[in-house]
C-alpha cells in the first residue's frame, strides 16, 4: 500500500481532489518551523543577543494560547474551509513582510503573525479533515498530514542554507528567499483550496469562550488535552535537551551536537510515515501503548548513557514514538464530541502551550540536577500518556 491509498481510500464522501489541496495545507502549516532556522539568521543580522533572538520562537507557542479557542467559534461562524482560508491568507502576509525590510520591528511582526496564522490552521485544518475522512481512519489521514508538515520542516534550513551561500544579489534576499517560497506556496495553497468544493458538518452551535473551556469538565476531554500537552513538551523539550546532554556528558561543542537535533526530526518524520500506514491495521490504543513505552525506554536511556551510541538511540526511539501522538490524541478527542468538533480541536490546539511550559519546568530541573533533572520532566510526560493510553477507545 502507498500513499496514494491513503489518501485516495477517504470515504465515498470524499475524493482524491478534494484529499490533495488539504494536504498540500499540511504543508504551509510547516511553515512555522522556519521560525528556529530564521532566528539565527536574524541573530546574526541584526547583531541580537540570545534572549532578544529567543523572542522569536517563544511567540509561536504563545499565540496558540490566545487564539486557539476563539478560532474554534470562528469556524461555527464561517465554516472550517473558510477559516483556514484565513489561516492561510494570514501566513502569506508574514511571508511577504520580511521582503520589505529587515528591522527588529519587522521580522517581530512577521514571527507574530506567522504564529497566528498557524494557530488558526492547526485549529481549523484537522476538523476539515473530518470532513472527508470516517472516523476510523482519521488518525492515519491526520498522521500522513504530519508526515506532509515535515516535509516543509526540513526543507526550511536547505533553502535558507541555499539562500544565504548564493547570496541572489538580484534581488537582495540572500537566506529570505526562504520566505518568498513559501509566500508562494501559500498563495497557491489558498486557490487551490478556495477551488475544492467541500461539503461540510452542520456548523456546532453558537458559543463563548466560556462554553468552549467548560468542555474541560469532561474527564476524557480534559484527558486529551493533558496529552497533547505532554506530547508537545516532549517534542520541545527534546530538541531542546538532546543537544545539551551530549555536550553535558561528552563534551562536545555545539557545532556537533546540534546534530542531535536532526536525528530527531528525522526519525519523527519516518514515524509519521510509517504510523499512518500501521493506523489502518492496528488499534490506536496498542499503537499508542507501544509509542509510550518506546519513549520510556528512551528515558531510560538517557537518563544515564555515557556514549554518543547510547544518547542516539534514545534520541531516536523519543522521536520515532512522538511522532504519532499528537494524531491519536486529537482524533480521540474529536471522535468523543463529534457534536462539538470546532470547540474541541480550538482546545486541543491550546494544549500546545505545553511546549512553553514543559521547557520552562526543564530549565529549572536541570539547573539543580543536571540533565538528567531535564530528562525526569520529559519522562513524567511519558508516564502520563502511558496511563491515557487506557483511556483510549479501539
Amino acid at each position: 500500500m502507498n500513499s496514494t491509498d491513503i489518501l485516495s481510500k477517504a470515504t465515498p464522501k470524499s475524493s482524491l481532489m478534494q484529499i490533495v489541496p488539504v494536504m498540500l495545507c499540511f504543508f504551509a502549516m510547516g511553515f512555522v518551523d522556519l521560525v528556529g532556522t530564521a532566528s539565527n539568521y536574524v541573530q546574526k543580522d541584526l547583531g541580537l543577543s540570545d534572549s532578544q533572538a529567543a523572542i522569536f520562537p517563544s511567540l509561536v507557542f504563545f499565540w496558540f494560547l490566545i487564539f486557539s479557542v476563539p478560532t474554534g467559534m470562528l469556524m461555527n461562524r464561517i465554516g472550517r474551509k473558510n477559516t483556514v482560508l484565513v489561516s492561510l491568507a494570514i501566513t502569506a502576509v508574514s511571508l511577504i513582510i520580511p521582503a520589505f525590510g529587515d528591522s527588529f520591528a519587522v521580522m517581530l511582526a512577521s514571527f507574530s503573525l506567522l504564529g497566528i496564522g498557524n494557530a488558526v490552521m492547526q485549529t481549523s485544518l484537522n476538523p476539515l479533515v473530518s470532513n472527508l475522512i470516517s472516523s476510523d481512519r482519521l488518525a492515519s489521514t491526520l498522521t500522513f498530514g504530519q508526515f506532509v508538515k515535515a516535509i516543509a520542516s526540513f526543507l526550511a534550513p536547505v533553502i535558507a542554507a541555499w539562500g544565504a551561500a548564493t547570496y541572489l544579489p538580484v534581488f537582495g534576499l540572500g537566506w529570505k528567499i526562504l520566505f518568498v517560497i513559501y509566500a508562494v506556496v501559500s498563495i497557491l495553497s489558498i486557490t487551490f483550496l478556495s477551488a475544492t468544493p467541500i461539503h461540510e458538518e452542520r456548523p456546532d452551535k453558537a458559543s463563548g469562550i466560556a462554553d468552549c473551556l467548560r468542555l474541560l469538565g469532561s474527564p476524557f476531554i480534559l484527558l486529551c488535552f493533558l496529552g497533547i500537552m505532554c506530547h508537545v513538551g516532549i517534542d520541545v523539550g527534546t530538541n531542546t535537551t538532546a543537544p545539551k546532554i551530549i555536550m553535558e556528558r561528552l563534551g562536545l561543542p555545539l557545532e556537533e551536537a546540534v546534530y542531535a537535533t536532526s536525528l530527531y526530526f528525522i526519525f519523527r518524520t519516518a514515524g509519521c510515515f510509517t504510523g499512518a500506514f500501521i493506523l489502518r491495521k492496528v488499534s490506536p490504543r496498542i499503537f499508542l501503548g507501544l509509542s509510550a513505552a518506546m519513549m520510556l525506554a528512551a528515558m531510560a536511556i538517557l537518563f544515564s548513557a555515557d556514549s554518543l551510541g547510547l544518547i542516539y538511540t534514545g534520541i531516536a526511539l523519543i522521536g520515532y514514538g512522538n511522532s504519532n501522538v499528537f494524531s491519536v490524541v486529537f482524533s480521540q478527542a474529536l471522535n468523543s464530541a463529534p457534536g462539538r468538533k470546532n470547540e474541541v480541536s480550538g482546545l486541543m490546539i491550546m494544549g500546545l502551550f505545553g511546549g512553553t511550559v514543559f521547557p520552562l519546568c526543564m530549565g529549572y530541573a536541570s539547573e539543580a540536577f543536571g540533565q538528567a533533572g531535564a530528562v525526569a520532566v520529559m519522562t513524567a510526560g511519558v508516564i502520563y500518556l502511558m496511563l491515557y493510553t487506557l483511556r483510549v477507545k479501539n
